[in-house]
C-alpha cells in the first residue's frame, strides 16, 4: 500500500513540476536562445527523456538537439556553472555538467553517407531533416523549455499505442545502422510492441549486419535489454524471440522463464539473475559467454560461484538444508536465491513447494559474523602478516564447522599452535 502511495505521490509531482521546469535547464536554455529571436526555435530537448515524460516515468538522461554548433555550444558556456566535456565532439556533441545534470547537446544533423555502423553527417538547422535520420518515431519527438511539443513524425501517436516503428522505410533504416536491430528488440520488449511484417522481414534480412559491430556495443544493448522490467514480454512474441536467439545463441535457456509467472511475487529479475537463469547448466556454457563478450571480472566471478554451486547444490543434498547457514555466511543470501531459482527453473521436479519453502527458509535464517579480527589475534600475541591471516582462515574454517562456535579454550589452543 505504501509503494501505491509512493507511486501516486511520484506521478503527482511529475505532472506539477516536470522536469523541463528545473532553473539550470532553463538557464542552459536561456544561454543557447541568445541572440536569436523567440521566432527561431534554438534547442529542443529529445529522445528518451521526452519519451519518459510523456509515459509519466523518471527522467534520468538528458538529450538536447540544437543548431548551434558543437563551438557554438562551448563558447557560451564557458566560466558557467557547467563544465564542458567534449564526449562526441566528431559527432557533433557536447556534455555539460554541473552538480545536479549531465546534459548531452547535440546539433541537428543529416545522415550524407553511412557504412551499416558509422554515418558521415552535415550539421543543418532543419528540424524536420534532423527528425528523419532519427531510428524510431518514438525517438524523434521533441519538447521545447515551455513544455511545447514538436512531432514530426507523429511519434506521439505511436507511444501512445505502444508501437515502435522506424521511421520512413525499415530496410533503409537498418541498413544505416545495423545496431537498430538491437535497439529496436529493446523497444518492442520495453513497450510490448507488436511488429508489422514489413519490418520483421527487414529485421530477419539484415541478422548478418551484427557481426559488424563491436561485441562492447552488443553487451551494452543486452544489459539494457535485461534490466527491463517486463523483460518476459520476450516469451509473448515468437519473432522477437528468434531474433533475440540469433543475436545471443548463448544465452540459450530462454524457455526457462515461462516457468516464472509462477513466482514472481516472490523474486525480481535483474540483470544479474537473469544471465544466471539464460547461461548457466551443468556443461559450463557460462564459459564461452566470457569468452565472447569482455564481461567485468566482477560479473565473470558471480558467474562461475553460481555455475560451480549449481552443480554442487544438485549434488549435495544438504546444500540448502542443515548447510544453509554456512553457506549464507560463504557465498550471502542472494547468491542463494539465485540458485534456488535456478533449481526451480531449470528443474522439472522441483516444484513450486520446494521452491517456496527453501526462499522462507533463506529469508529467516540467521547472518552469522566471524566475531574476531585481526587486532585481536595481534593482542594475542600474533604479528601482522601471512601467519596470522592463515591462522584466521583455520580458526574461522573450525569457527564454521562447529556451528559458528568455538570455545575460549579452543581458541587460545589455536592461536598457540600458530605462534609457534
Amino acid at each position: 500500500m505504501f509503494n501505491l502511495s509512493l507511486d501516486f505521490i511520484n506521478n503527482i509531482k511529475r505532472k506539477l513540476f516536470p522536469f523541463y521546469k528545473n532553473k539550470d535547464l532553463k538557464y542552459v536554455f536561456k544561454k543557447l536562445q541568445k541572440g536569436y529571436s523567440k521566432e527561431i526555435v534554438v534547442a529542443r530537448f529529445v529522445g528518451g527523456c521526452v519519451r519518459k515524460h510523456l509515459s509519466g516515468e523518471n527522467v534520468d538522461d538528458i538529450d538536447i538537439a540544437t543548431i548551434l554548433t558543437s563551438d557554438e555550444i562551448k563558447q557560451r558556456f564557458q566560466n558557467s556553472i557547467f563544465k564542458i566535456i567534449e564526449t562526441g565532439i566528431k559527432h557533433g556533441t557536447v556534455t555539460l555538467i554541473s552538480s545536479e545534470l549531465k546534459l548531452e547537446l547535440t546539433t541537428l544533423r543529416k545522415d550524407v553517407a553511412t557504412d551499416g555502423r558509422h554515418a558521415e553527417v552535415e550539421y543543418i538547422d532543419n528540424w524536420i531533416l534532423d527528425s528523419e535520420r532519427r531510428d524510431f518515431t518514438i525517438n524523434a519527438i521533441y519538447l521545447d523549455i515551455n513544455g511545447k511539443i514538436f512531432d514530426p513524425q507523429t511519434g506521439t501517436v505511436d507511444l501512445k499505442n505502444n508501437n515502435v516503428k522506424f521511421i520512413g522505410d525499415p530496410q533503409k533504416r537498418i541498413e544505416e545502422d545495423y545496431l537498430r536491430i538491437i535497439r529496436f528488440l529493446r523497444f518492442a520488449i520495453q513497450y510490448d510492441s507488436q511488429t508489422d511484417n514489413t519490418t520483421i522481414e527487414a529485421l530477419k534480412l539484415n541478422l548478418n549486419g551484427i557481426k559488424i559491430i563491436s561485441k562492447e556495443r552488443i553487451l551494452d544493448e543486452l544489459f539494457k535489454i535485461l534490466n527491463l522490467k517486463n523483460f518476459n514480454n520476450l516469451l509473448k512474441n515468437e519473432n522477437n524471440k528468434i531474433i533475440f536467439s540469433f543475436i545471443f545463441p548463448e544465452l540459450r535457456y530462454l524457455d526457462r522463464l515461462q516457468k516464472f509467472d509462477k513466482i514472481n511475487e516472490y523474486f525480481e529479475l535483474n540483470k544479474k539473475s537473469l544471465l544466471a537463469v539464460l547461461l548457466i547448466d551443468e556443461k559450463d556454457s557460462h564459459e564461452y559467454f566470457f569468452h565472447k563478450y569482455k564481461v567485468s571480472n566482477d560479473l565473470k566471478d558471480n558467474l562461475s560461484l553460481l555455475a560451480k554451486n549449481f552443480k554442487f547444490s544438485k549434488k549435495n543434498k544438504n546444500f540448502f538444508g542443515k548447510d544453509l547457514e554456512k553457506n549464507i555466511y560463504l557465498y550471502n543470501k542472494e547468491h542463494l536465491r539465485i540458485l534456488n531459482l535456478l533449481n526451480f527453473l531449470s528443474n522439472t521436479k522441483y516444484n513450486l513447494q520446494n521452491f517456496t519453502k527453501i526462499s522462507k527458509n533463506i529469508s529467516n535464517s540467521k547472518v552469522h559474523k566471524f566475531p574476531y579480527d585481526g587486532e585481536y589475534f595481534k593482542k594475542k600475541g600474533m604479528k601482522e602478516g601471512p601467519v596470522l591471516g592463515k591462522a584466521m582462515k583455520i580458526i574461522e574454517k573450525e569457527w564454521i564447522e562447529n556451528n559458528f562456535q568455538i570455545s575460549d579454550k579452543r581458541l587460545l589452543e589455536l592461536i598457540q599452535q600458530n605462534l609457534n
